[in-house]
């Protein structure tokens, strides 16, 4: 017997449409390559949306196909996000700081039928153009029409295109658990691996998100989302806003500029920014130089790596902020714990105790549940003491990542990777990580990838990478060679070797030189060994 309750789909347009009849006023403040200070309302991004539905249609988009984009925050990306995956198309956003070879498996993989870009990132698709098999026109997110002079036929511009389309754009009745948005792992083992998010997922974890006990959004508030929207679209900033009726500010392709950040802060009253620790660095390093006070700023939630103690302090103590500490993963579209302590809950603890409290990634939200396993596969105790592998499931936790059925979840819980800690409260810390990847400034750098470019030189033998603490960058790559040759390779010489090969981001901070590197019984490089070795290394 089913229950009397009305059964309506959980999609985006749902959203879309919310927002446009209760929050079309909202405004919406971005910074483009062409523009210095746009504003827009929230209704205007959903008519342009249907401009995009409309241009896609054009295109023969049918449902379910993919569609890239390579792009800052900005009021376009967020037509597209709308337009694309109301429409019924999948929205697959792409990260531009991988390696062009990175880009172009994606691409690919997601045999996606068009591209719209940034200007900056002309260059970059250049490079991979003739490699792009699926693509059929690459669309340049401008009014500038200049910048695709003598680029093809098959480059074009997104305000010339979307000028000949009307506004008004019969949305599709579409299924909750059709696809929507499309997001790569930055591939830190192997290829990157695509993760398919459904309308369903995202509307729950947009619900979820917005609750008091997480982001805790409201009408009232002005985010300004320094997470990127090509990165698990931006921690779904773009959904929350339009479903609480929130005042939007991007800073395009100045999110890491403190100067641009604090002008936007204090100009247009952001009361909460959600980005990286390496940000959040940078901006407090600016605002201690001028001496000044984010009046507004009352909120910062923190992700992608444990926000410092002395950085933590500083906003909570001399800007008078609240910090909040989240943890998820794009697998999990991303939110899986939120750090909001309640002294209540954690009375018995001293100043101190307490102070490491908050350092911690905080408990599950409603949604999500974690599981700690031993390397038996028994469970661990929620005591604070005993790590394990942490498991996660739920409705917004990846089952199967895209276009790879011989890579599932285990019994229905989804292996992290991370090695973990909860205590009696139920708040999680992140230990240590199983996988040999390097976090710098919230975005995973690959050792492997690393190393084999490496070792792919005549007069190298062996290499491994691992990750070093750094002041700004939370981590950055340290490459140990085995020497053999006795002619070992400068710094300048290994950075002129492994220059197209890697990531330009991805490049060691140094080098050094072991007589042998350790090896496991099974023949694998033992990293914990070369951590131990250089535990006292700075840069």
């Amino acid at each position: 017997m089913l229950g009397s309750m009305m059964n309506s789909q959980l999609t985006i347009t749902s959203i879309m449409k919310h927002g446009k009849r209760i929050n079309p006023n909202k405004e919406v403040v971005s910074i483009t390559s062409d523009h210095e200070e746009h504003r827009c309302t929230l209704n205007d991004i959903f008519e342009r949306s249907g401009k995009v539905a409309n241009l896609l249609k054009t295109h023969n988009i049918e449902k379910g196909d993919r569609i890239a984009t390579l792009a800052w925050n900005d009021f376009r990306h967020m037509e597209l996000y709308y337009g694309i995956s109301c429409s019924g198309a999948v929205c697959h956003t792409i990260n531009p700081k991988l390696h062009p070879d990175q880009v172009s498996f994606i691409a690919n993989d997601a045999t996606d039928k068009l591209i719209f870009l940034d200007v900056m990132f002309i260059d970059l698709i250049k490079t991979i153009e003739a490699e792009l098999t699926s693509v059929k026109q690459f669309i340049v997110l401008t009014s500038d029409a200049s910048v695709v002079d003598g680029l093809g036929d098959n480059w074009s511009i997104y305000e010339d295109d979307i000028s000949a389309y009307s506004n008004e754009y019969d949305w599709p009745e579409l299924d909750e658990n059709d696809p929507s948005q499309l997001c790569y792992t930055s591939g830190t083992t192997g290829n990157p691996k695509g993760v398919q998010y459904t309308h369903r997922s995202l509307v729950l974890h947009t619900m979820a998100a917005i609750a008091p006990d997480a982001f805790s959004i409201s009408k009232n508030d002005c985010i300004l989302p320094i997470v990127p929207m090509f990165h698990v679209n931006s921690w779904g900033i773009p959904y929350m806003a339009a479903m609480v009726g929130c005042k939007l500010v991007f800073a395009g392709q100045k999110v890491a500029e403190p100067e641009t950040l604090s002008r936007l802060m204090q100009n247009e009253g952001v009361t909460l920014s959600v980005g990286v620790p390496t940000v959040w660095n940078l901006l407090a390093q600016y605002i201690q130089k001028n001496n000044i006070s984010l009046t507004t700023l009352k909120r910062l939630v923190v992700g992608g790596t444990a926000m410092p103690a002395h950085l933590y302090r500083y906003f909570q103590d001399e800007q008078d902020m609240t910090i909040l500490h989240i943890w998820g993963m794009t697998e999990m579209s991303p939110l899986g714990t939120l750090n909001h302590i309640h002294a209540k809950e954690v009375q018995d603890l001293d100043d101190e105790a307490f102070f490491e409290q908050k350092l911690k990634q905080g408990i599950p939200i409603y949604g999500v549940e974690l599981k700690l396993i031993n390397d038996d596969g028994q469970e661990v105790a929620w005591d604070g003491k005993e790590s394990g592998n942490l498991l996660v499931r739920g409705p917004w936790v990846v089952d199967q990542y895209f276009n790879r059925p011989d890579v599932k979840n285990v019994d229905g819980w989804f292996d992290t990777g991370d090695i973990s800690t909860i205590d009696q409260y139920g708040y999680m810390k992140i230990t240590d990580r199983s996988k040999d990847v390097i976090k710098s400034g919230g975005e995973w750098i690959s050792s492997v990838d690393i190393e084999n470019a490496m070792m792919s030189h005549p007069d190298i033998f062996h290499a491994a990478v691992i990750g070093i603490e750094h002041p700004k960058w939370d981590e950055r790559p340290l490459l140990i060679i085995e020497n053999h040759s006795g002619d070992s390779l400068s710094y300048e010489e290994v950075v002129t070797f492994l220059t197209g090969k890697i990531a330009k981001w991805w490049m060691p901070n140094a080098v050094e030189y072991v007589e042998e590197i350790p090896m496991t019984a099974t023949g694998k490089m033992h990293k914990l060994k070369l951590r131990e070795k250089f535990e006292q290394y700075s840069f």
